[in-house]
Parts: structure tokens; C-alpha cells; sequence
């Protein structure tokens, strides 16, 4: 946990010495980051759904 920590406050302070281009970089980045995340909620969601579903069923609720 601390390791993310760090890497979030080593990423935010190079944004602030970072000029307006690599600003732009980084949002898009994190923008497709962002899609690539809901996607694969989106794809694996019916599965883990179908699976909470079926352990549910087993257990008798």
C-alpha cells in the first residue's frame, strides 16, 4: 500500500514541473486508462455476476 502512495505522490509532483503538452499526455492517458477499466468491468461483469449467482444457488439463498 505504501508503494501506491508513493508512486501517486511521485506522479503528481513531476505534474507540477511538467509543462501544459505533457499535462495533455498524461489526462489522455489516463482517460484510455479509464476506458480500459469500464470495458473490462463491463466484460467480466456477466461472468462474476453468473458466478455470485451459482455460489448463491449452492448455498441456498
Amino acid at each position: 500500500m505504501n508503494a501506491i502512495v508513493a508512486l501517486m505522490v511521485n506522479f503528481f509532483s513531476r505534474l507540477r514541473r511538467d509543462e501544459g503538452q505533457a499535462l495533455v499526455e498524461y489526462g489522455l492517458i489516463l482517460a484510455l486508462v479509464a476506458v480500459v477499466v469500464v470495458g473490462v468491468l463491463v466484460f467480466l461483469g456477466h461472468s462474476v455476476n453468473n458466478t455470485l449467482n451459482t455460489v448463491a444457488n449452492s448455498v441456498g439463498g
